[in-house]
């Protein structure tokens, strides 16, 4: 993906920087949007995530890019000693915190500040590890696909859970007039930050999705590489092992 996607055109930051001053501006309206804006099909996207990870019993698991804590919260269902949720969004995990407190679970999970390009973990640490909507927004894709690899244990599983586009009509042009005209307005009309959903609107066109996604993930290092396109391609899970 074009490193020149960045939320804000006239910004002197990087992307990384970028990313994070937008995710804190839109960090309180984040979870409402995403229900409205997925028509509340993200819930069973992330149900799907779950299951994955469940089947191989992890007992630490990590989720990348983590926000609000919603899939970190879910995997709380596993019986998992250690969660941990990282993301560089102070403002999103100040919501997740406040969510996993009101659920009495702040002992099970933990949510640190971090980059998930440059994590603060040993070498080949965790069971499983998770990204919801979070690989576009990396500034550099296979840098933190590599780190992802390295604190991930042998054998252990990495799924991810991306924006993708449908490749059959009509969910194509369906998708592409969504994404370009309708998604941009629901974020001005509810989010203070103009400038956010029209680049998740743009980054997520812009994604590598299915098979690029998946050559890019074995290319990198990962085997048992899957993908599985979901409601007509608007998502995809993607499933792979060290």
């Amino acid at each position: 993906m074009s490193k020149n996607i960045t939320p804000y055109k006239d910004s002197t930051l990087g992307k990384k920087e970028q990313v994070a001053q937008m995710f804190d501006a839109i960090s309180t309206n984040y979870d409402g949007l995403n229900r409205v804006i997925s028509f509340g099909t993200d819930v069973e996207w992330r149900k799907k995530v779950l299951a994955i990870v469940k089947k191989k019993n992890p007992t630490t698991i990590l989720d990348i890019a983590t926000g609000t804590g919603d899939l970190a919260l879910l995997m709380s269902e596993i019986e998992a000693t250690k969660i941990i949720g990282i993301d560089i969004s102070a403002g999103m995990l100040d919501v997740g915190r406040k969510k996993i407190a009101q659920k009495n679970l702040s002992n099970r999970i933990e949510m640190i500040l971090g980059d998930s390009e440059n994590m603060p973990f040993e070498d080949n640490f965790f069971d499983a590890i998770t990204v919801a909507f979070g690989v576009r927004n990396f500034e550099t894709l296979e840098k933190g696909l590599i780190e992802i690899l390295r604190v991930l244990k042998p054998n252990g599983v990495f799924v991810i859970l991306e924006t993708s586009v449908p490749e059959k009509f009509p969910f194509k042009q369906g998708y592409n007039f969504y994404s370009k005209n309708i998604l941009p307005v629901i974020g001005k009309l509810f989010s203070k930050d103009n400038s956010a959903y029209a680049y998740l609107s743009e980054s997520a066109n812009a994604f590598p999705y299915g098979e690029k996604l998946n050559n890019i993930l074995r290319n990198i290092g990962f085997t048992n590489v899957e993908s599985y396109p979901q409601t007509f391609g608007v998502a995809t899970i993607y499933s792979a092992t060290k």
